[in-house]
């Protein structure tokens, strides 16, 4: 193989520059050596199968603990580059079973990386999506412009020797992070966390493996294609990358706007309360709507109105509804008091953290569910967990283990609104005197309102007089509980409105 160093002159007119390219270039590579040296990638060897599952377990651990580090490490020793870029030099010498055990290659170990993921996912007791997980969750055009150039290069260092520049490829791609971001998704069965990482992973598979097709023609490998399969394959390539650009120009716009969209938060806030005070931190939800948008301010003043005032500023500004949750922390002038309100911000959030952590414990353990199936809002200080089905237990049971997760957690709770949903169990008989209900007729219109907010279901009331059971449905209406009347007998009897809840 000649050294790109002994090469002429290179020419200026497109004849001369054709000629050199043919004889400079093209008549330089060793074609047959560089194919069969790619075939070995071909084959799902056991060396293949082993190094995937390594980087894959390496790769989720490290995307589970937010370690860049770790996450490059998977990179170094993921195999997965060789199979996508034979698969391009396939496609563009028309080999198709050299294709074809590509393709089988990077379907092994795609599937297989995905399933050592979800695996260790579903057996971990961490589950949070994670700063490296979110990022390998939004491709966006200039990932598909990364994996473009990573094929370009890749491809250019194995067709002229220089193998060794690969592992920056690799790294550049990152083939098998966002596998195990898929595993990730479907073992928590997170469609979004799911379908974004498996986007940019068909991103750089596709770029990288059309990118090195084209890398191989303009390189002169010899081709099986006629001319009019060449300008046909060449269509495809240029659809497919296309069909890629266009969602991820559209992600790639979002993302700009959302960018802008903060500055503009940011800035609008802070012109409601002066240079004096300080934007201590904001959270904005824009796929939601309206906007959700959560902020806290320390200032010297508080400014009552502000909070609607921004709100509006904001809609206007954004184009969008917002709904502003605005909190105002007032300190003294000086950068040691802003500093003295900020620490103790930081120490009630993290309080409030460790609240939540042994709230969703209290409730997951009489709940007999898993803490991850706990549904916690810290900003609505709202837990609530659906119990599993306790044989014999009716609606009081379940009742009386909500108020002991309350008085369990004393201090803890306050401020917390705690709910048990129960399986929808019969609904007890209520009991007049009279006009009213007795006392035993009021406990169970209690515990059937009690049940009725916390499973949403519709209720049916029949029997008793129509007094009565107007009384009964005045009683369920004062509490939120959707109630219906129908005659009955003389024992007036609730049931669930719904027939699949029982």
């Amino acid at each position: 193989m000649t050294s790109e160093s002994t090469r002429g002159p290179v020419p200026f007119s497109i004849r001369e520059l054709s000629e050199w390219w043919r004889t400079s270039v093209i008549g330089t590579v060793n074609q047959e050596g560089i194919v069969e040296l790619r075939r070995e990638d071909a084959d799902p060897s056991a060396r293949f199968v082993f190094m995937t599952l390594m980087s894959a377990g390496i790769a989720i651990l490290g995307l589970i603990l937010s370690s860049p580090a770790v996450v490059i490490g998977a990179m170094l020793i993921a195999p997965l580059m060789g199979p996508i870029i034979g698969l391009g030099f396939a496609m563009a010498t028309g080999d198709y079973v050299w294709l074809r055990k590509c393709a089988r290659s990077i379907a092994v170990g795609a599937l297989l990386g995905v399933a050592f993921c979800a695996l260790i996912v579903w057996l971990s007791p961490l589950k949070t999506v994670t700063s490296e997980i979110a990022a390998r969750t939004r491709p966006n055009l200039f990932d598909l412009l990364v994996a473009l150039f990573s094929g370009m290069a890749g491809a250019y260092a194995l067709i002229r020797g220089r193998e060794g520049a690969v592992v920056g490829v690799a790294i550049a791609t990152a083939l098998m992070p966002p596998l195990a971001v898929v595993g990730f998704g479907l073992a928590t069965l997170n469609w979004t966390v799911f379908s974004g990482a498996l986007l940019l992973f068909v991103t750089n598979l596709v770029a990288i493996a059309l990118t090195a097709a084209v890398m191989a023609r303009l390189y002169g490998f010899t081709t099986a294609l006629s001319e009019r399969q060449s300008r046909a394959q060449n269509a495809l390539i240029v659809i497919a990358l296309l069909a890629l650009a266009v969602p991820l120009g559209i992600a790639l716009r979002q993302i700009a706007w959302e960018s802008q969209a903060s500055r503009t938060i940011e800035s609008t806030l802070m012109e409601r309360f002066g240079n004096k005070s300080r934007l201590s931190g904001f959270d904005v939800q824009y796929d939601t709507d309206p906007v959700a948008i959560s902020a806290t301010v320390l200032t010297p003043q508080l400014q009552p109105g502000a909070e609607s005032e921004a709100e509006q500023g904001l809609a206007a500004k954004l184009g969008r509804a917002v709904d502003l949750s605005l909190t105002q922390y007032q300190v003294g002038t000086s950068a040691s008091a802003a500093e003295a309100a900020q620490l103790a911000e930081a120490r009630s959030t993290e309080r409030s953290a460790a609240d939540a952590r042994q709230l969703a414990k209290a409730l997951a353990l009489v709940a007999g569910v898993e803490e991850s199936e706990v549904l916690v809002d810290p900003a609505q200080r709202r837990a609530v967990a659906r119990a599993q089905a306790i044989p014999g237990a009716g609606l009081a049971t379940y009742r009386a283990l909500e108020q002991r997760v309350v008085a369990q957690l004393g201090e803890r709770g306050e401020g917390w609104r705690i709910e048990l949903v129960p399986p929808p169990a019969a609904l007890p008989a209520i009991a007049f005197d009279g006009a009213e209900p007795s006392e035993a007729g009021s406990e169970a219109l209690a515990l059937i309102a009690w049940a009725g907010t916390r499973t949403g279901l519709p209720v049916v009331l029949s029997g008793g007089t129509p007094a009565t059971r107007q009384r009964a449905l005045e009683r369920l209406g004062e509490t939120g509980v959707a109630a219906s009347g129908e005659a009955g007998g003389a024992q007036m009897q609730a049931r669930w409105a719904t027939p699949a809840a029982m």
